[in-house]
């Protein structure tokens, strides 16, 4: 899928890549179906953003101030409104290799759907309920940044222990599900010791991307009690190459849900919009054939990226350029609008069906998983996919 409509002049995203004639992998945008090299771009900013365009990540670009980066944006969309630029230096974006877009310093994966935790629940114990700090602030736990990998990337089903009745066994994850997550990506740092006030987290997030945080459900629920998740969750998380910067989706800004309890001061908004409309859908692929599984937005999350950064930093600890903070799987009330097949299956009791007919409750080996995000029109994200390998040999 080529998914033009989502990089339209109003996007304007960064990413990484190379081709034939870039053998040195560097800063990218994409207009449509075309790819530039910014730094052949005559692009007005300083030396040391033109210096932050040849790198083989976006890490000194994320770090930039918000001021040049909005400088640099504009003068992309300059650019690439004269036709004779686009012609000369456009790149089909078919014949370029989109890399991971930053190094990843941390990552840290948040809850930030209430309903995504009532429908786990009630797949879980059979009754909806939230856990009791979930109302109070963003709960979130320290993921593994070395297992990030780029949209594309082969999950290899993972091993571990788990339980079987009344005893626990060793081996091949035998539910292994995906979670419809975004995440937004750090640009400017914090130090060690400061919080980060929720009406400055804006300038430190440098863009958001989709995220997949493959879950080997089985492995993860005898791990949970009580640290939480670990070996259930490490083994693969898969990232969309394009960061949308916070300025192109300023016209989708909104509202978030209310809240059900005050909250404590550092959590409390002052800006009027801090959340986004942005829809998000996954397919699981198989044998050639697409079956939608969900729809959920990202206006329904009762935590934003400004809360997750916030409570990242309350107790002093630092964020760094190229951290990654995700939102947790994004689900609504509706059967269509289960973020997870945990939720969807209600914990594999209940199978769905493909569009060839086959059933399923979680993923199969060669599965794929893929995810789409948009706002509105002409600002998207493209998608993140991932298919399922075999374990490896016990």
């Amino acid at each position: 899928m080529s998914y033009t409509d989502h990089f339209s002049i109003a996007n304007i995203p960064y990413g990484i890549a190379s081709d034939a004639s870039h053998a040195d992998k560097a800063v990218v945008t994409r207009l449509e179906d075309l790819v530039f090299f910014l730094a052949e771009l005559d692009l007005e900013g300083s030396e040391s953003v033109k210096s932050a365009l040849s790198q083989p990540n976006l890490n000194a670009l994320a770090a930039t101030s918000k001021d040049e980066l909005k400088q640099l944006r504009a003068s992309i969309q300059i650019v690439l409104k004269d036709q004779f630029v686009v012609t000369k230096h456009g790149k089909k974006v078919e014949d370029v290799t989109l890399h991971m877009p930053v190094a990843v310093g941390g990552f840290t994966d948040y809850s930030c759907s209430k309903e995504h935790n009532e429908n786990a629940s009630q797949a879980m114990f059979g009754k909806s309920v939230i856990p009791p700090a979930f109302p109070h602030y963003p709960m979130g736990y320290s993921g593994r940044p070395s297992s990030i990998v780029i949209s594309g990337t082969p999950i290899r089903r993972p091993c571990g222990m788990y339980k079987a009745g009344d005893s626990v066994e060793y081996g091949a994850c035998k539910a292994l599900d995906y979670e419809l997550e975004m995440a937004c990506v750090i640009g400017k740092p914090s130090k060690m010791g400061d919080h980060v006030p929720l009406k400055e987290a804006d300038e430190h997030i440098f863009g958001l991307i989709l995220l997949n945080d493959w879950s080997a459900r089985g492995i993860q629920g005898f791990e949970m009690t009580p640290l939480g998740p670990m070996n259930g969750k490490s083994f693969g998380t898969s990232i969309s190459p394009w960061v949308v910067t916070l300025e192109a989706l300023e016209p989708f800004e909104v509202t978030p849900p209310p809240r059900d309890i005050r909250v404590p001061a550092f959590l409390e908004e002052v800006k009027q919009k801090p959340s986004y409309s942005i829809t998000l859908e996954s397919e699981l692929l198989s044998e050639g054939k697409a079956t939608k599984l969900c729809k959920s937005d990202v206006s329904w999350m009762y935590w934003t990226f400004r809360d997750l950064v916030a409570q990242q930093t309350v107790n002093g600890c630092n964020i760094n350029t190229s951290d990654v903070l995700a939102t947790g799987t994004v689900s609504g009330k509706g059967d269509d609008e289960h973020g997870c097949l945990l939720e969807a299956t209600k914990g594999g009791k209940v199978d769905f069906t493909l569009v060839d007919g086959q059933k399923r409750t979680y993923l199969q080996d060669g599965d794929g998983l893929r995810m789409t995000g948009y706002a509105g029109n002409g600002v998207g994200f493209g998608d993140c996919t991932g298919f399922i390998t075999l374990a490896r040999a016990l």
